[in-house]
């Protein structure tokens, strides 16, 4: 095994002495069926290599190990899921996150590969930052959205590339891990839902392969783009945060702190 100093726990206590961190960034995933194309690690792997790939490109940042399960009752049709429960999870991320201030680190960003670990990474990040108001966390909640706002509208061929192993996960996978995909097997089913609601569905009802969208559609070459642009984004929001001294306040509050009001004045 190569060691990679950005990677936390191939550290050493002299490695950490030697060059400690600013920031970490925590990669989200799950274990769960991906289709007969994508290895049930897909989201763990994604967020972890994604966040590798920031963490090269900004100074003093470290990769926490990525937790490799998530809350994936709604997989649990097909092999191979294990699931935490909603509380347990949203435990785990609290006893990071506060295991992660205990040491000092006061910079956090989440990068989640799966849609199940939202709610817990909601309560988590806002009980942790009531408790250490000092604490900085930023989240990426979902890579497959935030992409979305960064291509072009007719980048994806069907259902705007989403889908649970569909062409934009199958074609990220490809560019990051190619080595454990299959794309020859590729197949998906896009669903036929009621538009403006959302629809709490157990993945069996959608698909009868364990992956959604058309992961026929996917490529290396547009996972390779999409990878660019989101470690690009990333860790140029990462770059300006780390300029402004994570000062995100909005300048009325500024003045009001420099003058020393408070709430109750």
């Amino acid at each position: 095994m190569e060691k990679n100093l950005r990677e936390i726990q191939h550290q050493t206590a002299a490695d950490y002495q030697a060059g400690p961190f600013e920031k970490v960034i925590l990669p989200l995933g799950s274990l769960e069926s991906h289709g007969p194309h994508l290895p049930f690690g897909t989201d763990s792997l994604t967020a972890y290599l994604l966040a590798l790939e920031v963490a090269r490109r900004v100074p003093k940042t470290a990769v926490l190990p990525s937790l490799p399960y998530g809350m994936s009752e709604v997989y649990r049709d097909f092999s191979f899921t294990v699931s935490l429960r909603p509380e347990t999870e949203t435990a785990i991320i609290g006893d990071i996150l506060e295991s992660v201030y205990r040491e000092g680190i006061r910079r956090v960003c989440i990068l989640n590969g799966h849609d199940g670990n939202i709610p817990s990474i909601e309560i988590a990040t806002r009980m942790v930052k009531a408790a250490h108001p000092e604490m900085k966390i930023v989240s990426v909640d979902a890579w497959w959205n935030t992409l979305e706002k960064l291509l072009p509208p007719d980048f994806f061929e069907v259902w705007n590339g989403l889908g649970h192993g569909g062409e934009g996960e199958l074609s990220i996978a490809l560019a990051l891990f190619p080595e454990l995909c299959e794309p020859e097997n590729a197949r998906g089913v896009v669903p036929r839902l009621p538009p403006y609601i959302d629809v709490k569905w157990m993945f069996s009802e959608l698909t009868d392969c364990g992956a959604t969208g058309d992961p026929t559609r996917a490529t290396r070459e547009k996972g390779i783009r999409m990878k660019k642009i989101l470690v690009e984004t990333i860790a140029g929001v990462l770059t300006a945060l780390d300029e402004s001294g994570w000062d995100y306040r909005s300048p009325e509050v500024k003045e009001r702190n420099l003058r020393g009001r408070y709430r109750n004045e």
